[in-house]
């Protein structure tokens, strides 16, 4: 119990101060250098960054979007409690990320969408798939993944600094919401790309530190198991704080295991397609990308950087449970409580404990900016992500006669409400038992997402399944998954020393297995309504499934007369414009300064692109997007995927 003070160790030394403060100057030269390269006053430019990025920022931007300050204090964590396994949730996207590229981005290029519902609605027609898949896009960005990042961020900041969490948070969220509010994708993917570095580099000194302490990788196999606390009493039982036999396995027991095997195959492959290949977040990334050779590039240098979190978190976690097994490993209530004030275990605290006391001056300072550039980059992937789904999807159908200028405004402003109700979010997310909080997010997606990933899968495959089939597999999977969901919260999901009392029918199922069963059912559901009602033409479907993605043929869009509606609707507020341009000449000329800079830090022109006339509609809905690969490049490309598979299936079988 020696440590206990160092929670209270603040970072008031020149070396540290100045490596955080040279951190964010760093990026938010980045951010500005960024904004000058692409025009931010369209809708392509804010939104896809122009579509003009190459294969090593997409790449990067991938990766710092994905590892979020919950993977360093949720991964450790849970590495600390029960051994390598989690490692399994990263080591499977090696394999997703190539699908992603491989197969789901040239669909959603030649279908030429910007967003996920805008793909579903030009391939099934109607509106309420895509409304439905906007909503709970949203919900879930809102209330797992941003609260996860900013709980994992408060952790950490109470345990290197001592401040105040809502200091920190809200300055984090503010400086966050002003580089994606001005710049956009792009100032966000350079700025990803300074901050992939910052979290690699970072990561491999505490590394390297946390070895040298523990004494390398055989003196970690050896001491993991003898790590138990030393005050424990005689009526807690001996597995509730005595580490697994099988720590040292990716692939557990079926039955007993924590993360029994067939669920880590399969259920975190049916997870991991739906945040790889169909989360606004991530596809955003490609889809701004110069080329698909650029995106398949880009998704094989986030594959191999998907193989550092095993060595870059877990096995820290695991290491400071060797080191502090008092604290980190803690399983009285009361002493828990004492050390990070939580009693149901203080395992989330290993990675922050090792900075705090591993790390010398100055580089403590860096890790907490490698925590910070965790924090900031996967939350401003959410916030532009999400201000894209609400404007694309949601304030378009409210107001079809929206033009750019106006959606440039509205993601903006969304961006801020999306901030402001993350604030009011950090008291829940405090209260929220923290030991339990790294499986509550991963249970939630297996109760809520495997039907969205049954739809997409089926959409892209299969040109029988039709718009009554995917929205009734979708309200079919949304009920069975609450019917697990709502009981696992309303009972808790237990303790070792207080296991919940949820009835065995529904809690028993593991969640990963549930996630399998929910994706099957759901994809049976959806084949059995389409194939009992009548199926989508041919023609609406050229470069909306993968068999036709090369076809040259004209579509004819199920949703194209909701898109004439809005280009009517535009043209006519034109008309109006056009009646009072005199006097808003006049306006414009006494407009002050003041007004004319935040436009231009904003990027929002005020002179609007007139609507193109119908001839130019139907021209420019000749112009295929252009999916060919140079061959050279392409064979390249594919070569390298095939290397990145071996050397998966090599780490997945060595440490299975």
């Amino acid at each position: 119990m020696e440590n206990t003070t160092a929670k209270h160790v603040t970072v008031n030394n020149p070396a540290d101060i100045s490596v955080i403060v040279g951190y964010f100057m760093v990026v938010i030269a980045v951010g500005i250098w960024s904004t000058f390269r692409t025009n931010r006053g369209t809708v392509s430019g804010y939104f896809l960054a122009g579509r003009t990025m190459v294969w090593w920022p997409v790449g990067t931007s991938l990766f710092a979007s994905n590892i979020g300050s919950g993977h360093f204090v949720g991964l450790a964590g849970t590495a600390a409690a029960s051994g390598i396994a989690v490692g399994g949730f990263e080591w499977n996207a090696l394999f997703i990320v190539l699908l992603l590229g491989w197969v789901f981005v040239p669909v959603y290029l030649t279908a030429g969408v910007i967003t996920m519902p805008q793909y579903l609605k030009k391939r099934f027609g109607g509106t309420r798939i895509s409304l439905y898949l906007s909503v709970i896009s949203l919900l879930l960005y809102i209330f797992t993944k941003i609260s996860v990042d900013m709980f994992s961020g408060a952790v950490f900041i109470q345990q290197a600094l001592g401040w105040n969490i809502y200091v920190a948070v809200i300055a984090l969220l503010c400086i966050t919401a002003l580089y994606t509010v001005t710049g956009g994708l792009a100032a966000l993917m350079y700025t990803d790309t300074v901050q992939t570095f910052v979290i690699i580099a970072g990561a491999f000194v505490l590394m390297g530190f946390s070895f040298y302490e523990v004494g390398g990788y055989s003196a970690l196999l050896d001491k993991y198991s003898l790590s138990l606390p030393s005050q424990r009493s005689f009526n807690i039982s001996e597995q509730c704080y005595t580490p697994r036999e099988d720590a040292f396995h990716l692939l557990r027991d079926p039955i007993t295991g924590d993360l029994p095997w067939p669920g880590v195959l399969f259920g975190i492959a049916i997870i991991g397609s739906w945040y790889w290949c169909t989360d606004q977040v991530i596809v955003q990334r490609c889809l701004a990308a110069r080329s698909l050779t650029h995106v398949k590039a880009g998704c094989i240098l986030c594959g191999y950087l998907k193989l550092l979190p095993m060595f870059l978190m877990v096995f820290p976690g695991m290491i400071s449970r060797v080191l502090y097994p008092d604290e980190v490993g803690c399983v009285e209530s009361s002493i828990c409580t004492k050390v990070c004030g939580t009693a149901v275990g203080c395992s989330n605290i290993a990675y922050p404990k090792l900075v705090v006391s591993v790390m010398p001056t100055g580089l403590r300072g860096l890790m907490l900016a490698v925590m910070l550039a965790a924090l900031m980059s996967s939350l401003a992937s959410i916030f532009n992500s999400s201000s894209t789904l609400f404007t694309m999807d949601i304030w378009t159908r409210i107001r079809p006669q929206a033009r750019d200028k106006e959606l440039m405004i509205i993601g903006r402003v969304w961006i801020l409400c999306i901030v402001a109700i993350s604030i009011c979010w950090i008291p829940v997310v405090q209260a929220a038992q923290s030991g339990q909080l790294f499986d509550y997010i991963q249970s939630v997606t297996s109760y809520l997402a495997p039907p969205i990933a049954a739809v997409f899968f089926l959409a892209i495959f299969m040109k029988r399944v039709n718009e009554s089939g995917a929205f009734w597999g979708l309200m079919g999977g949304l009920v069975m998954g609450l019917c697990r969901m709502v009981p696992e919260f309303a009972y808790g999901s237990g303790t070792c020393l207080i296991p919940s009392n949820c009835p065995k029918l529904i809690c028993g199922v593991h969640y990963l297995y549930f996630a399998v069963l929910l994706f099957f059912c759901t994809a049976i559901l959806v084949l059995f309504v389409s194939y009992n009602t009548p199926p989508i033409e041919d023609k609406h479907l050229h470069r909306l499934v993968f068999t036709l993605r090369h076809s040259k043929e004209e579509r004819v869009d199920l949703d194209w007369e909701e898109e004439e509606r809005g280009r009517k609707a535009r043209r006519e507020a034109d008309e109006k414009k056009k009646v009072v341009a005199e006097e808003d000449q006049i306006e414009r000329g006494d407009r002050s300064i003041m007004m004319m800079i935040i436009g231009w830090f904003c990027g929002i022109s005020d002179t609007q692109a007139p609507e193109p006339t119908e001839e130019e509609v139907t021209e420019a809905s000749k112009q295929l997007p252009d999916i060919s690969e140079d061959p050279l490049w392409k064979n390249l490309v594919n070569a390298n995927a095939l290397i990145m598979m071996s050397v998966a299936v090599y780490f997945w079988g060595y440490y299975a």
